[in-house]
């Protein structure tokens, strides 16, 4: 389904750098080089929709960065080596196992942040059969709407005129309350820093969250500014997505949030790595993650040993080998 407000789906491995962004092909007719774009690019104006984020090849998850950050593409044209930049409009939704090694530059490109818990509720649970259910019934069921629901295609209408129409800003009481209230949250941080003993800091970049998030509630009701009301959705909906999920320590690593604690326990794995791993050897990488997992007295999370050897591998001092089984220290 793609146009304004089109949806692309994208899942798991198949999801390339070059199927989510842009590839240079060669047209097996003509013969001649022509770009080829991937979801993003036939997303332009809509919602890319992105799931098992995290089975995406890291590689991958990286060339779709400068995408998520400045909205632009840049293809490397076969013939002069050139840069060739577009510029494109969309909305990214990805959903991802939250134990996964994200690097902190592209998850802080997100402006909300949900931490989706498997939790025990009957009333809750009965809820989510039911519409699993409804999903697996026949069309005409489906095509069914109950009272005070927006029939499909109206809705898209009014998502497109709302894009085309609407471009609000805040206004002066809002920009003023919203400045406030910030403040209030960095205070708040460091008062959970105090309590905690634990780094955790409000980002500039979660302040601009916020404005996006304010100024696309005033538009979806067309209004020509954002209002205080729209700062104070905005601002509960920042605080029940990823202002909670950095307080209770789910945004370890992400830029702004790592904890100090965290940070210390990163530097003492990669110790530990070192002192197991001599430089011009290789070691099998399930062997040795297991060993810092299991033995000793430490026994560290394996998502913080697979983050340690990220971040060494990033630097140069390791690699893979053999079919991505094997490490090999460097340096």
């Amino acid at each position: 389904m793609l146009g304004d407000p089109g949806t692309v789906y994208t899942s798991g491995k198949g999801s390339s750098a070059a199927g989510l962004t842009a590839s240079v092909m060669r047209d097996p007719v003509s013969r001649n080089f022509v770009m080829e774009g991937g979801a993003m690019v036939l997303a332009d104006g809509g919602v890319v929709c992105i799931d098992d984020f995290d089975k995406v090849w890291k590689n991958d998850r990286v060339a779709i960065h400068e995408a998520m950050e400045q909205q632009t593409i840049s293809i490397a044209k076969v013939t002069n080596i050139a840069e060739e930049i577009n510029f494109f409009s969309f909305l990214i939704l990805a959903a991802a196992n939250s134990n996964i090694d994200f690097m902190p530059t592209i998850l802080s490109r997100f402006d909300m942040i949900f931490i989706i818990k498997d939790e025990h509720n009957e009333q809750r649970d009965m809820t989510l059969a039911k519409h699993v259910m409804n999903v697996h019934l026949s069309a005409h069921t489906q095509m069914q709407t109950t009272e005070g629901e927006i029939e499909l295609n109206k809705l898209k209408k009014y998502i497109s005129f709302c894009r085309a129409k609407c471009g609000p800003r805040l206004s002066a009481e809002a920009a003023e309350k919203l400045k406030n209230r910030y403040i209030l949250m960095r205070s708040g941080a460091r008062d959970h820093e105090r309590e905690s003993d634990k780094r955790c800091a409000i980002p500039l970049q979660q302040l601009e969250a916020i404005i996006r998030i304010s100024e696309s509630l005033a538009k979806m009701k067309l209004q020509p500014f954002a209002t205080e009301s729209d700062v104070d959705e905005a601002l509960r909906l920042f605080q029940v997505s990823t202002l909670d999920a950095a307080l209770s320590g789910s945004l370890s690593g992400v830029e702004g949030f790592t904890t100090q604690e965290d940070q210390e326990m990163l530097s003492r794995i990669e110790k530990q790595l070192k002192r197991r791993f001599a430089i011009g050897s290789q070691v099998s990488e399930h062997s040795i993650v297991q060993d810092l997992h299991q033995t000793g007295g430490s026994k560290y999370p394996e998502h913080a040993i697979y983050k340690v050897l990220h971040l060494m591998m990033r630097r140069g001092e390791i690699q893979h080998r053999m079919q991505r089984k094997v490490l090999y220290r460097i340096k």
